[in-house]
């Protein structure tokens, strides 16, 4: 097992706001999870994902989601259950951890200024487009202006090429898009519609990673680029925030 290599969001968030994203490096998993593979469905070894898993800040406290794509946010306890169907959730508890697996999709982390409230989202398009954003943070107590929000690692514009149907869910979002490499292509700039939803929300101060999950195949899984490797599956990392005690 190599050094883990976690990504920690540069932002002005209160001290006690914990925050990290995972990368690939360090674990135990095999091809094609090598090696700090976090997601236990995608047919990786189950005691390998476990080890993997002990490896994280807070692991015993980690409330794991069942992603599903969709725009629901759970508010967790330290009794919630583990793998419940939401593509996102928020705590006011400390030392509970939400937590979001990613491998092309964004994870939005979000705190408040006052640092007594902290959220986790999983936006692919299909969520970015029905609403998980706007979802999250009208569950969240805090306001708006008092939100601070991270995008880290996902896939960049140039790598994210997508039909003539997904950019006619982002009607209002048309400049975040440029023509593809080929007929009735678009790149979709994911991260330019998320800071687009979180800026009309009222909250400005979104940070970002600038981190490609396509390009950069030393650090990150995509899901994408193992789809054009012909690899069926790859795994998946983490983000996670918390309060701490």
């Amino acid at each position: 097992m190599s050094t883990l290599d976690f990504i920690t969001p540069q932002w002005s968030a209160p001290a006690n706001v914990r925050a990290f994203s995972t990368t690939r490096t360090g674990g135990v998993s095999e091809f094609p999870y090598d090696s700090l593979n976090v997601g236990g469905h995608v047919g990786d070894e189950h005691l390998a994902v476990q080890m993997n898993r002990q490896n994280l800040p807070r692991y015993q406290n980690i409330k794991w989601l069942e992603q599903v794509h969709g725009v629901g946010c759970v508010t967790l306890d330290a009794a919630s259950a583990q793998n419940q169907r939401f593509d996102a959730s928020r705590t006011i508890l400390t030392n509970v951890v939400c937590a979001v697996m990613t491998a092309d999709c964004l994870p939005i982390l979000l705190c408040n200024k006052q640092g007594n409230e902290v959220a986790a989202v999983h936006a692919g398009w299909k969520g970015l487009a029905d609403g998980v954003i706007e979802n999250s943070c009208e569950i969240m107590r805090s306001s708006p202006t008092d939100i601070l929000a991270w995008i880290g690692p996902h896939i960049s514009q140039v790598n994210f090429e997508v039909n003539e149907t997904v950019l006619n869910r982002f009607a209002h979002y048309s400049h975040c898009f440029v023509k593809g490499r080929s007929e009735g292509k678009y790149q979709a700039n994911l991260q330019a519609i998320a800071q687009a939803k979180l800026a009309a929300l009222g909250i400005s101060d979104i940070y970002t990673a600038d981190m490609c999950t396509y390009k950069n195949e030393k650090q990150f899984f995509s899901h994408r680029r193992a789809t054009h490797q012909g690899i069926s599956n790859t795994g998946r990392m983490v983000s996670g925030i918390y309060l701490h005690s």
